[in-house]
């Protein structure tokens, strides 16, 4: 009997002393870091790829450098840029895919976009 009260007292000393404890809420912090360094943008969505050449309209890039788009899009609010989904491996495509570091090749081909978006990613409408 003597045990059981020993338990009994640990158990409620240790109640007593949970309950006086003050409450902390957790911080989570998320840091996304730098952009991906593609020569023709990086796809809008998780885990943000190079994106080749013909994906982004001229509306993606300011003097030649991409503006960003998903976590690091720094255009205006209202902004809307044509892509061409057909070089979107959400959509199908399964060609080649620049790598992070690559350099541009020295002639782009002819943009021809058939989607509208917003800066992050969101289907503003068709073409």
């Amino acid at each position: 009997m003597r045990g059981f009260t020993t338990v009994a007292l640990a158990v409620a000393m240790g109640a007593a002393a949970t309950a006086g404890a003050p409450r902390t809420e957790a911080q989570v912090s998320v840091s996304i870091g730098a952009p991906p360094a593609c020569p023709y943008g990086y796809f809008d969505y998780p885990p943000y790829s190079c994106a080749p050449a013909g994906y982004y309209g001229p509306q993606y890039f300011n003097g030649g450098v991409f503006i960003g788009v998903g976590p690091w899009f720094h255009g205006p609010a209202d902004f809307h840029g044509t892509v061409n989904n057909h070089f979107d491996p959400q959509h199908g495509y399964k060609g080649p895919l620049p790598k992070v570091g690559d350099h541009p090749a020295a002639k782009a081909p002819k943009f021809k976009g058939n989607e509208e978006r917003d800066g992050r990613g969101h289907v503003a409408g068709k073409r």
